[in-house]
């Protein structure tokens, strides 16, 4: 994750919370609520984006377990969804 969509993710909630608070404050339920979604999409994006970097940069770092753990990964679904013939 680039430091410029972190900064974009941060911004982005601190603005969300920002609608929802004036939301509740104004007794608007429908900016409330806006500001509440806008809020957690980028709280979710923040989280989605970390958690790719850390698979990047573990499987960099390992890249022998990684390609262990896809391969069962493969094998499992095969079984799983390849049924009987």
């Amino acid at each position: 994750m680039h430091m410029f969509d972190k900064v974009k993710d941060k911004a982005e909630e601190a603005v969300g919370a920002g609608q929802e608070q004036f939301g509740r404050a104004t007794d608007d339920s429908k900016t409330q609520f806006e500001g509440a979604v806008r809020k957690n999409l980028s709280q979710a994006s923040y989280a989605v984006n970390d958690a790719v970097d850390t698979v990047k940069r573990t499987t960099s770092d390992n890249p022998v377990p990684a390609l262990l753990v896809a391969a069962g990964v493969g094998f499992v679904l095969a079984k799983l969804l390849g049924g009987r013939r």
